[in-house]
């Protein structure tokens, strides 16, 4: 069993730490959401500044264990809770694949995807992180073609994290919608703990918004 220490999500709806709480209801954790409004400037108080210098969400608080960036929560968060299957063991031949798409995740693909937003070039090849945009994305398809999930017939964790990555991804042009990311998507994101928190956060993010806007009268 994991700890009993409380967590604590810090969380703003509809950005990348929606897939944190999506995992916590996939682990079926016992957690509380601490919101932080990154769209008033929250984030950017002294206060959640202690949390997160960087003024970032997602940022996890267990016990006296403060962890921040997104795939550190991902992969901390799926050890905690080994009864739910999410995180292949350290013996487990799964495991490296696990670590490599996980990891791959924040050092390829945001890279490469934010230089896309950003219209940015990217780095010269041999120093670009991600190599170029289309190898990087290649490699990803390539995998969850071979699917239907990152570790073949097993859901785990990294389908969480790509699942809401695509979802966004391709919801504003960063990703193309093929057949292949579609069917990934539609498997992922079909799942109770999905639709449930993505409908949680449309009405969080209203309430968030009304706030605001009343706070500004």
């Amino acid at each position: 069993m994991a700890s009993d220490s409380k967590i604590t999500l810090f969380h703003c709806p509809q950005t990348r730490s929606t897939g944190s709480m999506v995992l916590l209801e996939e682990l079926e954790a016992a957690y509380e959401v601490k919101l932080i409004n990154i769209r008033n400037g929250d984030n950017r108080r002294d206060e959640y500044l202690q949390v997160n210098p960087l003024g970032k969400v997602p940022a996890l608080q267990h016990g006296d264990a403060l962890i921040t960036e997104q795939v550190a929560i991902f992969l901390y968060l799926a050890d905690l809770f080994p009864q739910a299957g999410l995180a292949p063991a350290l013996n487990d031949p799964l495991r490296g694949p696990y670590l490599r798409w996980m990891v791959y995740y924040a050092s390829c693909f945001e890279p490469a995807v934010v230089d896309k937003a950003m219209q940015r070039d990217p780095a010269p090849r041999d120093t670009s992180p991600y190599a170029d945009y289309d190898v990087m994305l290649n490699a990803i398809v390539e995998r969850i073609a071979s699917g239907p999930y990152i570790l073949g017939e097993k859901f785990s964790a990294a389908d969480v994290l790509w699942g809401m990555a695509f979802h966004w991804c391709t919801q504003f042009g960063l990703v193309p919608r093929t057949e292949v990311i579609d069917a990934y998507i539609k498997r992922v994101t079909g799942r109770r703990s999905f639709s449930e928190v993505l409908a949680k956060d449309v009405e969080i993010a209203a309430q968030l918004q009304a706030k605001t806007e009343a706070s500004a009268d």
